[in-house]
């Protein structure tokens, strides 16, 4: 599943090619998404207007248009957003193809159909609730040691866990949490509550140190992921520990151990996270 570098990756190749234009038609396919594609409202308050600019919210794309309407896209699993010039032949899994006044189609593909489109229209409807349960954003101001001890005051779970709770922290996958608690020399299995405020320090620096990195390489790019130009991202190249089981470990030289927590496999040095 799209992480958020994959997701901020492809919120900025959207920018130069969208913002600006005006989206002359939409038309969807007949497939279901992981919600029902809101036809009558793409075609009210989409359709014709004019992209005013692009934004995230952890793993969510919003589009504002000139006239307040919101579109909420969700990649779900293999979710992709790409650019097209006008006359390529439709894909077998390109659910909604937005025509560009700049003679470009951005298409919505989705092999899985676990992602999901909505339409706000404006002034009239609020963000869907879930966006009021969402943690701090790892590259904003909020996400601090003092924000993290707070959120891990009396909990037990393991730290790995805690990173990947989207009410305490958005965007961050199981990729991206082993990566970060290799920078910040954490082993996943570890109990939040035991965690002083400098290594909650650590672990705030290696979020922004790995998820920046990853959004220079363009992302992670394991089985599905293409960025808007439909390139794939490179930071797979730059994995320290994920997927490494019984490799030598770049730092130290001792072999990546593998461990299960909640049924997601967590990868660490031994040595090198404590």
């Amino acid at each position: 599943m799209p992480e958020l570098p994959e997701v901020e990756t492809i919120r900025r190749g959207l920018i130069p090619r969208l913002v600006g234009c005006t989206i002359i038609r939409v038309v969807t396919s007949n497939r279901r998404l992981r919600l029902p594609v809101p036809r009558a409202k793409l075609k009210a308050w989409v359709e014709g207007g004019q992209v005013k600019s692009v934004d995230r919210r952890a793993k969510y794309l919003l589009v504002r248009m000139n006239n307040g309407a919101v579109l909420v896209l969700h990649l779900g699993m293999t979710g992709r957003l790409a650019f097209f010039t006008n006359g390529t032949p439709r894909g077998p899994h390109d659910h909604i193809r937005f025509f560009l006044d700049n003679s470009l189609e951005l298409r919505f593909n989705d092999v899985r159909r676990f992602g999901s489109i909505q339409v706000l229209a404006p002034e009239n409807e609020k963000l869907p609730q879930i966006f009021a349960d969402l943690g701090a954003e790892p590259l904003g101001p909020n996400f601090s040691a003092p924000y993290l001890m707070k959120m891990a005051r009396k909990r037990t779970k393991p730290i790995k866990n805690f990173l990947m709770d989207a009410k305490v922290v958005v965007g961050i996958g199981n990729i991206y949490a082993n990566e970060i608690l290799f920078v910040a020399g954490i082993k996943p299995t570890r109990g939040v509550g035991t965690l002083t405020r400098a290594t909650w320090e650590r672990v705030v620096r290696g979020s922004r140190e790995v998820l920046e990195q990853a959004i220079a390489c363009g992302g992670t790019t394991i089985s599905d992921y293409v960025n808007s130009s439909n390139e794939m991202g490179y930071f797979q190249c730059e994995l320290k520990v994920y997927g490494r089981t019984g490799e030598a470990c770049k730092s130290c030289g001792s072999m990546i151990s593998r461990v299960v927590l909640s049924g997601r496999a967590s990868f660490f040095c031994p040595s090198c996270q404590k």
